[in-house]
């Protein structure tokens, strides 16, 4: 598959303290996700609101 036919399906979600829901990034693989969904919490885990983040999958639509 070449560079430009990749799909970014993995994203990293940040939820917060209120139930907020924020797109962080897409990736191409679960694995590359997982990786900055760490980064990220580690980065930014010491600056005051407790925030989770979390890898799902998109879902693909099936309306034209």
């Amino acid at each position: 598959m070449s560079e430009s036919a990749t799909q970014l399906v993995w994203l990293v979600i940040r939820k917060d303290d209120n139930g907020n829901r924020y797109r962080i990034g897409s990736y191409a693989t679960k694995a590359e996700a997982e990786r900055e969904a760490e980064k990220m919490a580690n980065r930014l885990d010491g600056h005051g609101a407790r925030k989770l983040y979390l890898v799902e999958r998109l879902e693909s639509s099936s309306t034209p």
